[in-house]
């Protein structure tokens, strides 16, 4: 088996990803001050809601507090992702922060579940509301959670880390439940509409299952060893195929194991007078310029060599 980076180079590109692609200083910076945030609305929240009577508050505040815990959770992967491999951990603990992001798309199905079946209960008798309390807490709430989704895109890699992506999709369905309160509360105003409590709450809780399901489908891909969404797995087969001297390519596997780190191993079979170590050099740096993946494993095998049937 020949694989495919050579010792400096590997330890180069790591250590380079490491604080930008999967886990890294920014990501754990951003998450922190949004925790803070998001602890103390909480609270406020939490009490305002319980002395104005509002439902959309009280869920906000019970979204908040799952925030407060996606985004401990998050900073504790990340923390574990650091942790270096060991023997019988050979990819270390990357994969904590996909299993970070799965519970955190779990955690947010069920507190969709919990508002839903409290609206249910009130659309018959909606309690009286303090809508102008109500509204001003949730400003506030509002307020505090672009704060936290800004330091998030500003300090930390939103798009291309699942786990951050996560804790991110939580405060922005806080937003969404902010705005819903206020909403709430201006029809409660203006109107007397107690019932645009319950209502607004179920339309924030549909909205938030939308990314919850994102998040999960994404992390299940990844925890299935699923090709990455941005390569194509037959190109890749007939990049390799287009190689002087490569007669055959089998046996291909692409999968992450973190947001920001894809692995590779294939086989190429070579014409018998082609020299390999010359194609494998090919090989490896056509991979990493067009498709981005540095985690190569390439076996060359010659027309002689005989293995039994790949299962997968």
């Amino acid at each position: 088996m020949s694989h495919s980076h050579r010792h400096d180079h590997h330890g180069h590109d790591h250590g380079h990803q490491h604080t930008h692609g999967f886990g890294g200083k920014n990501n754990a910076k951003g998450l922190i001050i949004a925790l803070v945030i998001t602890a103390s609305i909480m609270v406020l929240e939490f009490f305002g809601g319980l002395i104005t009577n509002s439902l959309a508050l009280l869920s906000d505040s019970g979204h908040m507090l799952s925030d407060a815990g996606a985004l401990v959770l998050s900073l504790v992967a990340m923390w574990f992702a650091t942790r270096p491999a060991s023997p019988n951990k050979t990819y270390g603990f990357y994969r904590f922060e996909i299993l970070a992001a799965l519970f955190n798309g779990i955690s947010l199905f069920i507190i969709a579940g919990f508002i839903c079946w409290e609206a249910y209960q009130r659309f018959t008798e909606p309690p009286t509301v303090s809508s102008g309390s109500m509204m001003l807490i949730a400003s506030i709430g509002l307020l505090a959670n672009l704060l936290s989704a800004w330091s998030l895109t500003r300090k930390s890699d939103i798009h291309s880390n699942i786990n951050v992506r996560s804790a991110y999709l939580h405060v922005i369905g806080d937003a969404l439940g902010s705005v819903g309160a206020i909403v709430a509360g201006l029809l409660m105003w203006a109107f007397g509409w107690y019932i645009a409590d319950p209502i607004v709450s179920v339309f924030v809780a549909l909205l938030i299952l939308k990314g919850a399901w994102n998040v999960i489908k994404t992390t299940i891909h990844v925890l299935m060893e699923g090709t990455p969404a941005t390569i194509d797995q037959q190109q890749v087969t007939q990049t390799l195929k287009n190689i002087d001297g490569v007669t055959n390519v089998h046996d291909l596997h692409i999968w992450t194991i973190t947001s920001g780190l894809d692995s590779l191993s294939c086989h190429l079979v070579i014409e018998d007078h082609v020299d390999s170590q010359q194609v494998l050099q090919q090989a490896i740096t056509l991979i990493e310029e067009k498709f981005k993946i540095q985690h190569t494993t390439i076996q060359v095998e010659q027309s002689h060599i005989a293995h039994a049937e790949f299962k997968v």
